[in-house]
């Protein structure tokens, strides 16, 4: 089969397109026929070796995907050859080859089918950012549970796939919604999906700009994929027992602040990992999430599909200018 491998921790650029044997299910997993696959941050921070999974090389990026089941191994149930259908959650991409190829192997457990109404490029792109976005927003309670309607959730690096699905989601929960992205370019789009506000991060008086939007709201949850030096402010924008849902850092290393500006309001900074979730967890999670987006009438959001020899040109596009996901043409 063609891949995209990964011989040395240098970047994307270094990636080669190679053929090698297909690999084969063992028990309890499928090979699944790769039509579209979806590009993610962290795809690129692994290939860096900036991620903590050091996989054995070659390796092969790729957490996202959606094809056709093509053969079944032993003790995977539910499953036929023949299936049409995508990745939840699993090791593909990060332990194990993944979906950069025209095949992969991956639990059969990790499986489900396209939502009705739902196009397959749609589904390639949608489980794991939709899943992070559900952690992030579902996380300070226990058990998970969306927000209180009415709150104010705050998003950073909004045009991104983790940005998008959270504003569909909270949206769902009937939140009040604050997107960060630079420019006004998109602000309609934004306002399009669900968000309330469109503020760009850059602006000097950035707090002012927010607190003037939401009025005598305080931001109660933040989902922050970007860190860097943006991360302070967010904490100063917080209200009493306010979160900060940490789902990436593509801004780079947080400077130092002030963490006494923590106490009083009780707040309270978590990460998120959907690694943590069991495949049933998963399974039930992604049942809620596409219940919610039909509810409002939603769907994922893809921002451009790239054939698969244009892997440079998609990583590029994943870098900047893009809104939702940047998916790949694999067959």
């Amino acid at each position: 089969m063609r891949a995209w491998l990964m011989e040395a921790f240098e970047g994307t650029d270094a990636l080669r397109l190679g053929e090698v044997a297909d690999p084969r299910p063992g028990p309890g997993e499928v090979l699944l026929g790769v039509r579209t696959s979806a590009l993610n941050p962290a795809d690129a921070f692994l290939a860096r070796g900036l991620y903590p999974a050091r996989p054995s090389l070659p390796h092969i990026l790729g957490r996202d995907g959606a094809g056709v089941v093509i053969e079944v191994g032993p003790e995977a149930g539910g499953v036929r050859a023949g299936d049409v259908m995508g990745i939840l959650r699993c090791r593909a991409g990060v332990e194990t080859w993944g979906t950069l190829a025209e095949k992969v192997v991956v639990p059969a457990a990790s499986l489900a089918p396209v939502p009705p109404a739902w196009s397959l490029d749609e589904m390639a792109g949608a489980p794991l950012v939709f899943l992070t976005a559900w952690q992030a927003l579902t996380q300070w309670n226990d058990p998970p549970a969306p927000p209180p309607a009415g709150a104010v959730v705050l998003v950073t690096g909004a045009s991104g796939g983790v940005g998008v699905a959270s504003v569909l989601l909270a949206r769902s929960m009937k939140l009040g919604i604050v997107a960060l992205s630079r420019g006004t370019g998109k602000a309609s789009a934004f306002r399009a999906i669900g968000a309330d506000f469109v503020v760009d991060p850059r602006d000097p008086d950035l707090k002012t700009q927010v607190t003037g939007a939401i009025g005598p709201d305080k931001v109660d949850l933040v989902i922050d994929t970007v860190g860097g030096p943006l991360f302070p402010q967010l904490v100063s924008m917080l209200g009493y027992r306010g979160r900060i849902s940490v789902v990436g850092r593509s801004g780079g290393d947080v400077p130092s602040f002030n963490t006494g500006t923590l106490f009083f309001r009780r707040n309270r900074i978590g990460g998120v990992a959907v690694g943590d979730y069991s495949p049933d967890e998963a399974r039930t999670a992604w049942e809620d999430i596409v219940a919610r987006l039909s509810g409002i009438g939603a769907r994922p959001v893809i921002d451009r599909v790239f054939p698969f020899e244009e892997l440079g040109a998609a990583f590029a596009r994943l870098e900047g200018g893009h809104l939702g996901k940047v998916l790949l043409r694999v067959q």
